[in-house]
């Protein structure tokens, strides 16, 4: 199992600004873990995620020397997509594509079909500059909008992407509205559609419904999976109510359970996840 750990997901909708040095210290603590990617933070308007405006120097102070761990960032649009190829040490970048009209706008002030249009620039921009774009398709498990949903729905927005160069897809259930059902159905058809692309899981749970959820993307063939310490974190532009992320506790216990292998030192896990109790509760 491939284990993308999100801080950047978890952080940004907190209210209080979190001083600069304690996400460094956090950030600096979760990569001595051996998740396989970190979401470390995002170039994105401060006016928007003002929690984000110190991305630049965090990652100034990561000591990634001795980390496996890749980074990746969310951007929203070109201009935050050339500011995050600017930095070196970021490999991935992530933008947030939703299969809803109306979350899209909400989420980024575009349409679906400027968002697109969107990504394609930044698919170019990502080749060039050596790095990969992981897109994450937002309301992948429905909306609370009351517009048309079905998993061939989700697999026509995977094509479109296929066809731009893009390799990994992110399917997100931005509101926790996800049943094992509906995950089964969504992964088995676009991982059976597309199966040269990297389909994850980004998954907004309760902790009572996390590891049916976990269960039913593995039993689907998903083998990447993203979480957060705690369960922390939820989109801030998806509802009021934040529902929190999948905590990275319940991966590592299913994992456990089915004898799954990941890269996960879980010494350094319990390091990490103290850091975190100290500076969130």
């Amino acid at each position: 199992m491939k284990i993308t750990e999100c801080p950047r997901d978890a952080m940004q909708g907190l209210h209080d600004f979190i001083p600069t040095k304690d996400k460094i210290r956090y950030i600096n603590a979760l990569l001595k873990v051996g998740f396989d990617v970190i979401d470390f933070g995002s170039f994105v308007s401060p006016k928007a995620i003002p929690q984000m405006r110190d991305t630049a120097e965090v990652l100034a102070n990561l000591e990634l020397e001795s980390s496996k761990s890749k980074l990746l960032a969310i951007v929203a649009n070109l201009r935050g997509a050339e500011d995050a190829l600017q930095h070196q040490q970021i490999d991935f970048l992530g933008f947030p594509l939703s299969i809803s009209e109306t979350f899209q706008q909400r989420n980024t002030n575009k349409s679906i079909d400027e968002a697109i249009a969107v990504v394609e620039q930044i698919q170019n921009k990502t080749v060039q500059a050596g790095k990969q774009l992981v897109v994450y398709l937002s309301m992948g498990f429905g909306n609370p909008y009351d517009e048309e949903y079905n998993p061939s729905i989700v697999s026509e927005f995977v094509a479109k992407l296929n066809t731009m160069g893009v390799g990994i897809v992110s399917l997100a259930d931005t509101i926790g509205s996800a049943t094992p059902d509906l995950i089964t159905a969504v992964f088995k058809q676009v991982i059976s559609d597309f199966p040269d692309l990297t389909i994850s899981a980004h998954f907004h749970s309760t902790p009572q419904k996390a590891m049916e959820k976990i269960e039913a993307a593995w039993n689907a063939g998903c083998k990447s999976i993203e979480g957060a310490i705690g369960g922390m974190g939820g989109c801030p532009m998806a509802k009021d109510d934040l529902t929190g992320n999948i905590a990275t506790e319940n991966i590592l216990a299913f994992c456990q359970q089915k004898s799954i292998a990941t890269n996960i030192d879980l010494a350094e896990f319990k390091k990490a996840a103290l850091i975190k109790s100290e500076l969130f509760g």
